[in-house]
């Protein structure tokens, strides 16, 4: 294992003096072999507790680990371990640990807390809509599986609110490139942009936006039914959105009004909407 740049171990284990002096030890080089589990266990929460030093304490209990790998101490480290990589931003090696505290020990009482973090390694790379949306998915799997398989514990309400969030956000990626192309009249583009939105995102806070897209597009296209029927949809689901009045002054403005019409993709969720089926 790889140490940072706070320690250095050499063949015998050795460390620099400057890490064991941070633990209160007047050693100049102390090999950690010469410890106890408990004893690197708690050099290791000392680094923690000094606020800046997570990446110096992950490696520490990554030294439980691997000098007592059966003890109930290597248990308690491996758990902390994930905790101090993902406090030091370092998601991969905290992904790693938490994997591997769920295969060795998934029946322990802190197992929904290493799903939880193994969930969070991938939600706190996401960041700017910009960027390439497959952390997002992998986040969206790993707190689904918080919440279905620890659906009791305070982690899967946390997860259930970062889910909603995370999945809101593969939703304005969508809508991000889909404006994109409506600007530039790539409408059949945009309109299925905004079709993924409606039908697989439509609980998220951007389908308003979306309808109120489809109908900019379908009347620039001169596809008036569809244009109509989206409003309804619109109409009916958000009526008191702003992007219903925009959709319906666009509409009246052409002498026409929000109602479903034709046969179209948005025919059949006007009809699953006035059923009920989808809200």
């Amino acid at each position: 294992m790889a140490f940072g740049r706070f320690l250095v171990r050499s063949a015998g284990g050795v460390l620099l003096a400057a890490s064991l002096a941070a633990c209160g030890s007047s050693n100049r080089d102390v090999p950690l072999e010469t410890f106890t589990a408990e004893e690197i266990y708690q050099r290791g929460e000392h680094e923690l507790e000094s606020g800046a030093r997570a990446g110096v304490a992950a490696n520490y209990f990554a030294e439980v680990e691997r000098l007592y790998p059966y003890s109930d101490w290597a248990r308690r480290a491996l758990i902390m371990q994930a905790y101090a990589h993902h406090r030091d931003r370092n998601y991969e090696e905290a992904r790693a640990a938490s994997q591997r505290f769920l295969d060795f020990y998934p029946a322990d009482e802190d197992a929904p807390y290493a799903q939880y973090l193994l969930a969070l390694s991938y939600y706190d790379q996401i960041d700017a809509i910009g960027r390439d949306q497959g952390l997002t998915f992998q986040a969206l799997q790993a707190l689904r599986a918080v919440i279905e398989r620890y659906p009791d514990s305070d982690y899967a309400r946390s997860s259930v609110l970062k889910f909603d969030l995370a999945f809101d956000h593969l939703a304005a990626k969508e809508m991000e490139i889909g404006r994109y192309y409506l600007r530039r009249g790539h409408y059949t583009a945009a309109i299925n942009r905004f079709r993924v939105v409606v039908e697989d995102f439509q609980t998220t806070t951007h389908t308003p936006e979306a309808l109120h897209r489809l109908v900019e597009a379908y009347l620039a296209l001169g596809l008036t039914a569809e244009a109509q029927t989206a409003a309804a949809i619109l109409g009916h689901n958000f009526q008191s959105n702003p992007f219903y009045q925009d959709s319906f002054a666009l509409l009246t403005g052409r002498g026409l009004e929000p109602e479903a019409q034709g046969e179209s993709w948005l025919s059949q969720v006007y009809r699953r909407t006035v059923q009920g089926e989808w809200l």
